[in-house]
């Protein structure tokens, strides 16, 4: 556990955890999610005076929050799990640290 300049910041060592322990930890991570975009929009000025970041994976292991528009956060979350939204931010920047050249048809995903 952490302070920074968001609030706390809880961390986990994901190694060792079961599938089950992990989904459920996803399912209450949504619902605090879910809360909080409830709060912010019905809050004066909304989504107006707010940010919103997912978690990245880097290729070397570090983590790091990438910061985007609330509007398109609250769409993401609409579509996506916070498991997918990890996974496409992480594949991005996979993707920008260590580009593949080769043709996509001859990458494995």
């Amino acid at each position: 556990m952490r302070d920074d300049h968001f609030g706390w910041v809880v961390g986990i060592d994901e190694t060792g955890l079961s599938d089950v322990v992990m989904l459920e930890l996803e399912d209450v991570y949504e619902t605090f999610q879910d809360e909080e975009r409830v709060r912010i929009e019905s809050s004066e000025g909304g989504l107006e005076k707010h940010v919103a970041g997912f978690g990245v994976t880097l290729p070397d292991g570090g983590h790091t929050t990438v910061a985007i528009a609330p509007a398109l956060a609250a769409r993401l979350i609409q579509h996506f799990s916070l498991d997918e939204i990890h996974q496409i931010f992480s594949r991005v920047a996979e993707a920008v640290i260590a580009p593949d050249d080769r043709p996509i048809c001859q990458r494995e995903v």
